[in-house]
C-alpha cells in the first residue's frame, strides 16, 4: 500500500522536576539547600532513512510523545537528561504544522535531522532559589512542559523526470521498457495507482531516476480521478516528460489532450510550467499515428519539439532518453519551500505580542483564566509546598492578573479556575 499523506501528534518530552532537599551530614548541623535540577526532556527528530519509500508505518502509529527528564535528586545531583527520540522517515517528506500551516522542514537527503518537536527544561531545584534574605528555601520547580504539535507529513517522491499523461497512454510501458522496473500494465484506465520509479540509463553511462505517475484527466487539480492526489509529486521532477497517444485508439483529440494536461498542470502550481517540458508522440507504430502527428504539429506549431516514439517496439528511445539526460545537466532542482534561509539572512517581522493570559466566566460564576504563558507558570508550580504557593502568587501579580479581575468585577471569595483547577479570589 502506497500511502503518502498522513496527520499526527507528537510531543516533546516534559523537564524533569526540581528537588527540595537539604545537606544532611554528620557535624555539618546548617548544611543548606542541595536539591538537584530536573533533567531537560527528550526532543522528537525526523530522520532521513532512504530504505523507507511511503509513509506506512504512521498508518498504524499516529502518536510520537517523547519520554521526560529525570527529577532532580539530593546532593545537588542534576537528573539525566532524556534521550531524543528518533523517527524515521522516507526520503522526500514534507512536514507541515496542520495548526499554523507552516512548513516545519522538507527532508530530502539520507542522514537529514529536523527538530519537530522540543523537550522542554528542567524545573530547578531549591539550591538555585537559595538567597541572602532565604539561605533555606523550600522552593523547587517543576519540569517545563514538551512542545506539543499536529502535524500534517507529505510524501513527493524523488524523481529527476516525471511521465505525466491521460490514463493509457503508455507511461507504464515506457517506464518498463527503460528500466528495470515492473510496473502493473493493463488495457484499462488507472491501471497505475501509485507512483512508480525507475532508474534509467542511457548508452553513455549516465542516469536519472523516472517516476510514472497515475493519469491526469481534466479537472485532477481540484480532486477529479486520481490526479490531484498524485501531482504533488511532480513538485520535485526537474524535467516533466509528456506522453501522447498520437494512435487516437481511445478516440480523443491528441491537442485535445496536451492543451488539458499543462492546463492541469497549471492550475495546481504555477510553478509547475517552470519546468522544461518534453512532448512524447507515443504508439507510433499504429497506421494512423503518422497523420494524427502530422496534424498536431501544425496545432503546436514548430517551435515545440515533439519525439515520436513507440514505447513498445522501442523505436525512438535513444534519442530521446539523450535528450532528457542532456537537460537535466543544466536544469537547476527548484526547492519547493525557502526553508533554512534564517541562518544567514535574519527578519525582523512585525508580530502581535500575545497576551500572557485571559479572562473569561463561566456559566456558573466562574472566573476562567488561560494563556499559554499563565498555563506554562501553572504546571512548573510545586502546590505541594506553601512557598511555591506563594511565589506562584507573586508571579500572577506581577503578570497584573489580580488587578485585571478586580476591573472585570471580581470579589473576595469567588472562585477562579486555571485549567482543571480551582482558587479563592482573596482581596
Amino acid at each position: 500500500m502506497f500511502v503518502d499523506q498522513v496527520k499526527i501528534y507528537v510531543k516533546g518530552g516534559d523537564g524533569g522536576n526540581g528537588m527540595v532537599a537539604f545537606r544532611r551530614e554528620k557535624y555539618v548541623p546548617e548544611g543548606g539547600p542541595a536539591g538537584g535540577d530536573g533533567g531537560k526532556g527528550a526532543d522528537v527528530v525526523f530522520i532521513v532513512d532512504e530504505g523507507l519509500r511511503t509513509l506506512m508505518d504512521f498508518r498504524y502509529q499516529r502518536h510520537f510523545k517523547a519520554p521526560r527528564g529525570e527529577h532532580g535528586m539530593s546532593k545537588g545531583q542534576h537528573g539525566k537528561n532524556a534521550q531524543d527520540m528518533v523517527v524515521k522517515v522516507p526520503p522526500g517528506t514534507v512536514v507541515m504544522d496542520e495548526d499554523t500551516g507552516q512548513t516545519i522542514a522538507d527532508l530530502v537527503t539520507h542522514g537529514q535531522k529536523a527538530v519537530v518537536a522540543k523537550g522542554g527544561r528542567g524545573g530547578r531545584g531549591n539550591t538555585r532559589f537559595a538567597t541572602p534574605a532565604n539561605p533555606a528555601p523550600e522552593i523547587a520547580e517543576n519540569g517545563e512542559p514538551g512542545q506539543e504539535r499536529n502535524l500534517t507529513l507529505e510524501l513527493k517522491v524523488l524523481a529527476d523526470v516525471g511521465l505525466v499523461g491521460f490514463p493509457s497512454v503508455g507511461k507504464s510501458t515506457l517506464l518498463s521498457v527503460v528500466s528495470a522496473a515492473r510496473p502493473k500494465i493493463a488495457a484499462y484506465h488507472f491501471t497505475t495507482i501509485v507512483p512508480n520509479l525507475g532508474v534509467v540509463e542511457t548508452e553513455d553511462s549516465r542516469s536519472f531516476v523516472m517516476a510514472d505517475l497515475p493519469g491526469l484527466i481534466e479537472g485532477a487539480h481540484e480532486g477529479v480521478g486520481l490526479g490531484h492526489q498524485f501531482l504533488r509529486h511532480i513538485e520535485r521532477t526537474r524535467v516533466i516528460v509528456h506522453v501522447i497517444d498520437m494512435s487516437g485508439m481511445e478516440g480523443r483529440d491528441p491537442y485535445e489532450d496536451y492543451v488539458t494536461i499543462n492546463n492541469e498542470l497549471k492550475e495546481y502550481n504555477l510553478r509547475l510550467t517552470e519546468r522544461p517540458q518534453i512532448i512524447v508522440a507515443n504508439k507510433m507504430d499504429i497506421p494512423e499515428a503518422e497523420e494524427n502527428l502530422r496534424i498536431f504539429k501544425e496545432q503546436v506549431g514548430d517551435d515545440v519539439k515533439i519525439f515520436p516514439i513507440s514505447a513498445v517496439s522501442r523505436q525512438g528511445l535513444r534519442d530521446l532518453l539523450f535528450t532528457i539526460a542532456d537537460l537535466l545537466e543544466t536544469t537547476p532542482e527548484f526547492p519547493l519551500e525557502e526553508i533554512g534561509q534564517e541562518a544567514t539572512n535574519v527578519m525582523y517581522k512585525f508580530q502581535k505580542e500575545e497576551k500572557p493570559f485571559t479572562i473569561t466566566r463561566d456559566s456558573d460564576g466562574a472566573w476562567v483564566l488561560s494563556g499559554a504563558e499563565l498555563e506554562k507558570l501553572f504546571k512548573m508550580t510545586d502546590f505541594s509546598r506553601d512557598e511555591s504557593i506563594r511565589r506562584f502568587s507573586r508571579q500572577m501579580r506581577g503578570m497584573g492578573i489580580d488587578e485585571a479581575l478586580r476591573e472585570r468585577g471580581a470579589k473576595d471569595g469567588d472562585t477562579v479556575r486555571i485549567m482543571k483547577y480551582e482558587f479563592e479570589f482573596i482581596e
